[in-house]
């Protein structure tokens, strides 16, 4: 049997997450940031998702997603009330979950096509 590797149609391609890092293409990144199919926002200045403000979401809103997953870590954790209403009044889902889950599905949804982003958080230094 002949195995052909398939690469993704877009740029940047996560092959997995944790609660220290993730793999972007070949590269490791150990600092937060922001992912979308044709995109990648290096040392997102979010280290705790308790402490997330709506502020912080306009990296991602530039993107102009259908969907936001927010990887907090290697447990799950849930941004204040006054972030997810900034996502949902502009039409926009949030879903948090643990890095690794995200990743998950990030992957599975930029496969499909979907207008996904996902932001990574990990602690600082």
């Amino acid at each position: 049997m002949e195995l052909h590797l398939d690469k993704p149609d877009y740029e940047y391609f996560l092959r997995g997450a944790d609660g220290a890092s993730a793999l972007v293409n070949e590269r490791r990144i150990r600092r937060s940031f922001v992912i979308s199919p044709n995109t990648l926002v290096e040392d997102w200045p979010v280290h705790d998702a308790a402490a997330l403000q709506a502020g912080d979401l306009d990296a991602l809103l530039a993107l102009e997603p259908e969907l936001i997953l927010l990887g907090t870590g290697a447990r799950q954790e849930f941004p204040p009330a006054e972030v997810l209403g900034a996502s949902l009044s502009r039409g926009i889902a949030l879903e948090s979950m643990t890095n690794d889950s995200a990743a998950r599905t990030y992957h599975v949804l930029a496969g499909e096509g979907r207008r996904v982003v996902a932001a990574f958080i990990f602690p600082a230094g």
